[in-house]
């Protein structure tokens, strides 16, 4: 063993130059190596008694063994250290490893959610792709293949994303996801069809009866969904309900009705308006009043006659390429309510000359509002005398019934020279001789309460209309039947959906995000350096006026109103036509109820945010699943709901008062500079994005327009806000549940990466996917639970956070 002792030795003794210096000092100090003098040198008495120590050692034989002995010490030693500094750095790795996943170990320890509506979203995310494991590679995809073309971003949508793989390797790594692309390709988040879900489920849920009025709506919504009785009954329950009006020429069988009454009648019990349009609301130059007075609103109405506005011309006008399928679909129609061939010809060609003539009239909203034609203010009595066709007083009574209004009583016109010329047009056809047994301004006062009544009528009626839509260019896709149900239903008891949908809000947990959103959403305008501060100024102080809550409805306090309020309304399972027409009445009869009313009406399928008066409200349609529920982590509803009213917030109110100075303003009489926070933030996150498109070939540098950088600046800053409004939340009610398992932090993100591609009119322009924020938020910060590095190996790791 001396032996093997004496060849470890040399190995054991040597000490590189070359090694590091922690390395160094992390070694056991050699045994046989002679301390090195720290202080003075030694005194000649000193050394004289070393040297007989030395002497005696030698002289005795025990002393002799001691240097095998201090050789297998020193090898003691040696392994003792080493160890000691192998689990000085293994611990150090550990320590280090734990922090950098600290977020995701935790989230085995948190408290699971496990409500229904968490199973529920926990399922959502189990079938959706890991975003953080090539983060990059999601974080690239567009929300839709519409979303940027190559000409204005400068990359194939197809090129390298994961889904369409365009290597081996890719095609390894996520065999999983291949036939996935098109499903991906369009992740638009339509807010509206949300909330229709959510309406659906409503209705057809089997919940305690409630109230008389809540039942009425279910059983419509039913009655609404059974195709099959609906086809049954065919165009019968129309025709029976044109002999009631006094019958029509078509059939042969017309006892020459009264315009007027047959128009009021219309107007009163069928809420149609053939030649003009009804609707309430405030003068807008009073509506910084509370007390504001609701004024009749007097418009052009909806033309059923395909028309062009000429710009020479400054008139509307029809072609032969949309008259020609307009013709046919009304032959058709007239095919379905059994009118003789001989005779339809004679009643279509009059019905279309009638409302080309009405058309030319009309003009579009944009050429009314550049000729000051809006709200122009007459009494019932200057109305008359300007257009004597129309018995406006008697038609406005019968509309508004059971108002007493008077000749005095003040209108607002939006287009008076359109309703001069239509009373002229009318006024010639009454004086028709030749065509009085034709009854023209009859039919085509049938014809519009055709249009009325259609969604309650068979699918031959449907599928003419569709037919004729397609002929003229549209190629919007079929509304689902349950949207279609659900709309309706929305439309007669929209009180009671209301109230329904209140009853599942949670309101404390609502007021409370509302809040922390606008508290933060106050902080970021701070920010805004660079901007003309006059208008900084006065947008501060017009936020700080706002009042935020809760939107909900004051118009019915209980639901023995409801009940009363629907109390004539009979459903019945297999009768939605009846069921349609008496809602028509009903809506008619809430219509005119606003009129005096000096609350405003909720409307039940807004999600968005708006400004009346001093209240920015927020509407209980935002507050539904997925993007909240009251038993989801807050992560879960921050992420998703909160980053949404922050964006909302931020497009409100900035844009309406130009403050970025993108775009022009009607109200704004110069178009102020950039903001130099806003071009900071827009080109930072942008140059993040082109360390990643650039190296891998899927884009190429351009500059963003101002625009562009808005919304990169407004979505950026959104997430920020509601990433700072959670931690505040956790700060002020510490602790939070977990779905899937997943860290608060990581949930939150994931919540976000559900919902960022919603779709409003700003997304056309955000130059990049917004998930790709996720990684620009997450450079150099400790709030990601993991890192979100590319693997393309870019210099992101030399990008300044922004």
């Amino acid at each position: 063993m001396s032996e093997t002792l004496r060849q470890l030795e040399p190995q054991l003794s040597v000490q590189p130059s070359s090694q590091p210096e922690p390395e160094r000092q992390l070694q056991p100090p050699p045994l046989f190596q002679l301390a090195v003098p720290t202080q003075d040198p030694p005194t000649p008495r000193q050394q004289t008694q070393l040297q007989s120590e030395l002497q005696l050692s030698e002289s005795n034989p025990e002393h002799q063994t001691k240097p095998a002995w201090i050789n297998h010490r020193k090898l003691l030693l040696f392994l003792l250290g080493f160890s000691l500094c192998a689990a000085i750095l293994g611990l150090s790795y550990y320590m280090h490893h734990s922090l950098q996943n600290r977020s995701n170990k935790q989230a085995g320890s948190e408290t699971p959610c496990l409500s229904p509506a968490c199973q529920r979203a926990s399922a959502r995310l189990s079938t959706s792709a890991d975003h953080f494991t090539r983060p990059c590679d999601y974080f690239l995809v567009t929300c839709g293949s519409d979303r940027l073309s190559t000409d204005s971003v400068g990359r194939q949508l197809g090129q390298g994303i994961p889904g369409q793989p365009q290597n081996q390797e890719e095609k390894v790594m996520w065999p999983e996801r291949r036939g996935q692309s098109k499903k991906r390709e369009d992740r638009r988040v339509d807010r509206k069809s949300v909330l229709l879900q959510y309406l659906r489920e409503i209705l057809e849920s089997n919940d305690r009866p409630g109230s008389t009025a809540a039942q009425k709506a279910k059983g419509f919504y039913h009655s609404c969904l059974d195709t099959k009785s609906i086809d049954t009954a065919g165009a019968e329950p129309f025709l029976t309900l044109i002999q009631k009006l006094g019958g029509w020429a078509v059939s042969g069988q017309w006892n020459r009705t009264d315009f007027n009454s047959t128009l009021s009648l219309l107007m009163r019990d069928y809420a149609t308006f053939p030649f003009f349009s009804l609707h309430m609301g405030k003068h807008p130059n009073e509506t910084a009043h509370r007390t504001a007075k609701r004024y009749i609103q007097i418009d052009q109405p909806e033309l059923l006659i395909p028309t062009e506005w000429n710009s020479k011309t400054q008139k509307s006008q029809a072609n032969t390429q949309t008259l020609r399928p307009f013709l046919a679909s009304c032959q058709r129609y007239l095919a379905l309510l059994g009118a003789p061939p001989s005779s339809s010809m004679i009643h279509v060609g009059t019905f279309i000359s009638l409302s080309s003539e009405l058309a030319v009239a009309a003009a579009p909203l944009r050429y009314r509002l550049s000729k000051g034609q809006l709200y122009q203010r007459m009494t019932i009595k200057e109305l008359q005398s300007q257009a004597p066709a129309i018995d406006w007083l008697g038609c406005l009574q019968a509309a508004f019934h059971p108002l007493p209004l008077v000749e005095d009583d003040h209108v607002l016109l939006h287009n008076l020279a359109y309703i001069v010329q239509m009373s002229r047009i009318i006024g010639k056809w009454l004086n028709k001789h030749e065509l009085r047994s034709s009854g023209p301004l009859h039919t085509y006062m049938v014809f519009y309460l055709l249009h009325t009544l259609m969604p309650a009528l068979d699918s031959r009626f449907s599928e003419t209309a569709k037919n004729l839509s397609v002929a003229l260019g549209n190629s919007e896709g079929e509304v689902p039947r349950w949207k279609h149900c659900v709309l309706e239903t929305e439309r007669g008891f929209d009180l009671v959906l209301s109230e329904l949908l209140i009853q599942r809000t949670a309101h404390r947990e609502a007021e409370e995000i509302i809040q922390n959103i606008f508290s933060f959403f106050k902080s970021k305008l701070r920010e805004l350096m660079g901007t003309d501060q006059k208008s900084l100024q006065f947008v501060m102080k017009k936020v700080h006026s706002l009042i935020p809550r809760l939107w909900t409805t004051k118009e019915i306090s209980s639901e023995a109103d409801l009940d009363l309020l629907f109390s004539k309304v009979t459903v019945s399972t297999r009768g939605f036509f009846s069921n349609y027409v008496q809602l028509l009445s009903v809506w008619q009869k809430r219509r005119s109820q606003l009129l005096t009313e000096q609350t405003d009406a909720t409307d039940i399928l807004s999600v968005t945010p708006l400004l009346l008066g001093n209240e920015l409200r927020f509407p209980v349609g935002m507050f539904v699943p997925p993007f909240f529920h009251p038993t989801y982590p807050r992560a879960m509803n921050y992420g998703a709901i909160a980053f949404l009213m922050a964006k909302d917030i931020l497009h409100l109110i900035l844009s309406d008062n130009c403050l970025l100075g993108y775009r022009v303003n009607l109200h704004c009489g110069v178009v102020y500079s950039q903001s130099e926070t806003v071009y900071a933030v827009g080109e930072c996150v942008w140059a993040h994005y082109l360390a990643v498109t650039q190296k891998t070939g899927r884009g190429r540098a351009f500059s963003l327009s101002a625009a562009q950088q808005q919304e990169v600046w407004v979505q950026y800053s959104a997430l920020q806000i509601a990433l700072q409004a959670y931690h505040q939340s956790l700060k002020n009610h510490p602790g939070d549940t977990s779905i899937s398992g997943l860290s608060h932090t990581r949930l939150f993100l994931t919540s976000f990466s559900q919902v960022n591609c919603d779709s409003d009119p700003y997304r056309k322009f955000m130059p990049l996917e917004p998930s790709f924020l996720i990684t620009v938020i997450c450079a150099k910060s400790n709030l990601c639970p993991t890192s979100l590095q590319c693997h393309n190996k870019t210099q992101q790791h030399l990008l300044q956070p922004c």
